[in-house]
Parts: structure tokens; C-alpha cells; sequence
């Protein structure tokens, strides 16, 4: 019959602190394809900004080539890329600076 393997004894410290959420952006970008009005309720539809807010978002896209139209956790700025994509609008997913 044998015995046993002693266990040593271990101490670890565990850290089980959540990592700090850190903002992402989701960035709208211009493409040629899709009306201004149509990114304008795209906007609106979607996130549910006010008319000057959407408004000014798609003046962003147009003038500057892109704009951060949201900005929270990954997983949720990568749902709303999808949306964009989903509407036909070209959209990606960055860290926030």
C-alpha cells in the first residue's frame, strides 16, 4: 500500500479585480456610395440622436472623411460596427485615445 504524495504548501496571491473597462470608439468613415440624408437616419434610426446631433456626425463623415459616432465597451461598440455595416455604411472599432 503506499502513501500519499505530500502537497506542499503554496501561497498565491489571486488577484480577481475586474480589468479597468477602457473606452473604445466606433469610427464612420465617408465612402461615396450612401446619400448624407440617408446617414442622417441611419443616425437618428439607429442611435437615436436628435437631428442636429446626426446631422452633424454625417457633416463629419463628409467633410473630415470620418466620425466617432459612439463610444463605451468592445463588445458593444463591435455590435454597433456590425450596424453600421448591416445599414451599408463602412465602420470599424478603435481603442479611444
Amino acid at each position: 500500500m503506499s502513501t500519499p504524495a505530500a502537497t506542499p504548501d503554496l501561497e498565491e496571491d489571486v488577484d480577481l479585480r475586474a480589468a479597468p473597462l477602457e473606452p473604445w470608439e466606433v469610427v464612420v468613415w465617408n465612402d461615396p456610395v450612401n446619400l448624407m440624408s440617408y446617414v442622417v437616419r441611419v443616425f437618428r434610426t439607429y442611435f437615436g440622436y436628435s437631428i442636429e446631433r446626426a446631422t452633424a456626425l454625417m457633416l463629419s463623415v463628409h467633410h473630415d472623411g470620418h466620425a466617432i459616432v459612439s463610444t463605451g465597451p468592445r463588445e458593444t461598440m463591435e455590435v454597433h460596427a456590425q450596424a453600421m455595416h448591416d445599414y451599408g455604411l463602412w465602420a470599424t472599432v478603435r481603442k479611444a485615445s
